[in-house]
């Protein structure tokens, strides 16, 4: 084994890593804002056939198709050229960070009605009981129990976007998968290149996976118990 060639491949590969967790970060960032909306509109009658569909259109059709059809079908369109949005259009970084963004949002808001649906009624009804203003019953009844409830999914999520950012090399974005690309391209060697990359993801799901663990044991009832 090169261990040389190894060592240059994980090197050229970590250059990359910026750009796969900014894109990650930003697509669940983004998707968790456009998530919070989406359960916002299902409070409306009209707002929640939208939220649906929506949900339905981008959880049926594959994330790799929807980043095609911004990179390459919308700039295909002549209102898309010359509307304001071209010049964010144009840039494969936007669209690949667009389409994360949208593809994470159904994803997100499902995960987040999972958990709001948790709440139970007596939570809700035993704080109205005590006083608490609907402000207060959501700061401190529904969002922490319903955070709690869909931490585990929401640690999928974040473990499939960090994953799914590999998906935006199709669209010549030089992120880990883009560069280990290009390097096989040069050298012929897929195995060495690739099993580097993976290594690489699982570390990165590994972090994740316990940073949530240990974000999941901190808000557990038994454990704010034992320390108060």
């Amino acid at each position: 084994m090169d261990f040389t060639f190894l060592q240059h491949t994980l090197s050229a590969l970590l250059r990359g890593l910026p750009l796969t967790l900014n894109l990650a970060v930003l697509s669940l960032l983004g998707g968790g804002v456009l998530a919070l909306l989406l359960n916002l509109l299902r409070q409306n009658r009209f707002g929640s056939v939208f939220a649906r569909f929506y949900v339905w259109l981008f959880r049926g059709t594959p994330l790799l198709i929807q980043i095609f059809m911004i990179y390459y079908g919308l700039g295909s369109l002549p209102a898309v050229r010359e509307s304001l949005f071209w010049p964010l259009l144009r840039d494969p970084y936007w669209c690949g960070l667009i389409a994360l963004v949208l593809n994470d949002a159904a994803y997100t808001s499902e995960i987040l009605r999972g958990g709001l649906n948790a709440v139970s009624v007596q939570s809700l009804e035993a704080a109205k009981v005590c006083g608490m203003s609907r402000f207060t019953t959501l700061r401190r009844i529904t969002l922490p129990l319903a955070v709690r409830q869909a931490l585990p999914a929401y640690s999928n999520e974040i473990i499939s976007m960090i994953k799914s950012t590999s998906l935006v090399s199709t669209i010549s974005l030089m992120e880990m998968t883009g560069i280990a690309d290009s390097i096989v391209s040069e050298t012929f060697r897929a195995l060495e290149v690739f099993i580097s990359a993976a290594i690489i993801y699982l570390l990165l799901t590994v972090l994740v996976s316990k940073a949530v663990a240990l974000l999941e044991r901190r808000l557990s009832p038994y454990h704010v118990g034992a320390r108060q």
